[in-house]
């Protein structure tokens, strides 16, 4: 499917007023197509996401968002208590890692990656709260051992708990880097406690305009009961981690009523329009039956081969679901919604889920 043109004028930043749903992305600075969507009118607002990133490519980021001509609709986002791989230790049966914060669980117990695709069985936790050493894999899983620096992981057991500061050191040193480069403007991931807040914002000066992303059970209870709208707080439904995190999968909706019901200004993202990223059923049974041809040492065309990576790869026309789904979050009250790194890594994927936004908008928030 041919990537749609886009619209003319590409390089202004005159977002039309009277649009009443604001569309986000995620973008890194040395992506390829950054600048594309960054001017892109279209977008209201750009998501700058670090959970991956070192000092020194941080640097370089910087350095081309100072190339920009503005910076009013770029906003930074800072992983706060998220847990995420600090380090990998090589071993050849089973998981042994090392955390950005202390934690304190029952063991054993389950816990979650790739946002709930795989898991593993913690059997302790050594290193003052820090380091995790799982089961042997063979058996308890993960599947592979693909896990790396800077990835997230869910722990669910009702035991679970965060121990020491809501900010590493690491994460510190990138937060003050960014202020004094000149961002005003921050998402800050895991809200959970009034009290974490407050450091973020003695920290980024009062002043900030932050919107605090809703991740977790206790944050869904920090919505509900300690909350208080301000003018440069504002929620955002998380949708990609909260759904991992929530007791059960239907209870996302009430997730989601409960947040806009606190914040009419919330924003819902990620989980958005992700069947423009997925391959056709047809396409995909193709794929296994070449693979299956390939095991059975038969003849291999390539060119056969280049075509059917090609629709495995190329992006699809979005689903009834996925426009259902933005027409359910538009009656609810939502005006904002952002997608999510999957699809904005791809700059082919980004650029029909942004158009197929648009056409949406034009014709259903009025």
């Amino acid at each position: 499917m041919k990537t749609p043109v886009f619209l003319e004028n590409l390089f202004s930043r005159n977002v039309p007023k009277s649009r009443n749903l604001n569309l986000l992305v995620t973008l890194w600075p040395t992506f390829p197509h950054f600048a594309r969507f960054t001017h892109d009118p279209r977008i209201a607002g750009v998501r700058l996401n670090s959970a991956m990133i070192a000092s020194p490519e941080l640097d370089e980021a910087l350095r081309q968002v100072g190339a920009l001509d503005t910076m009013e609709h770029l906003w930074f986002d800072f992983k706060g208590r998220q847990l995420r791989v600090a380090e990998v230790h090589t071993n050849e049966y089973h998981l042994d890692i090392t955390l950005n914060h202390p934690i304190k669980v029952d063991t054993p117990t389950i816990v979650l990656f790739k946002a709930g695709a795989d898991s593993a069985v913690l059997d302790c936790i050594t290193e003052n709260g820090t380091r995790l050493i799982f089961k042997e894999g063979a058996i308890y899983g993960p599947k592979k051992f693909m896990v790396g620096v800077g990835e997230s992981l869910h722990i669910r057991h009702p035991s679970f708990q965060m121990l020491g500061n809501d900010f590493s050191q690491s994460e510190l040193e990138k937060i003050e880097k960014v202020r004094q480069f000149g961002f005003t403007q921050y998402y800050l991931s895991y809200v959970e406690t009034r009290n974490g807040i407050n450091k973020f914002i003695e920290t980024v000066g009062q002043d900030a305009r932050i919107k605090l992303k809703i991740e977790t059970r206790a944050g869904l209870e920090f919505v509900a009961h300690e909350f208080k709208k301000t003018e440069n707080l504002s929620l955002m439904a998380a949708c990609g981690d909260l759904y991992v995190e929530i007791e059960k999968p239907h209870h996302i909706m009430d997730a989601l009523k409960l947040i806009i019901g606190k914040d009419p200004e919330a924003c819902a993202g990620s989980r958005l329009m992700l069947s423009v990223g997925q391959p056709l059923a047809t396409d995909v049974k193709k794929a296994i039956e070449h693979l299956q041809k390939i095991g059975e040492n038969a003849p291999i065309d390539t060119d056969e081969i280049k075509e059917m990576l090609k629709n495995l790869t190329e992006p699809q026309i979005p689903s009834c679901a996925d426009f259902l789904q933005l027409s359910w979050l538009y009656d609810i009250g939502y005006r904002s919604m952002m997608l999510c790194d999957e699809l904005c890594l791809r700059e082919n994927l980004l650029a029909v889920a942004v158009n197929a936004f648009d056409a949406f908008r034009n014709a259903h928030a009025k």
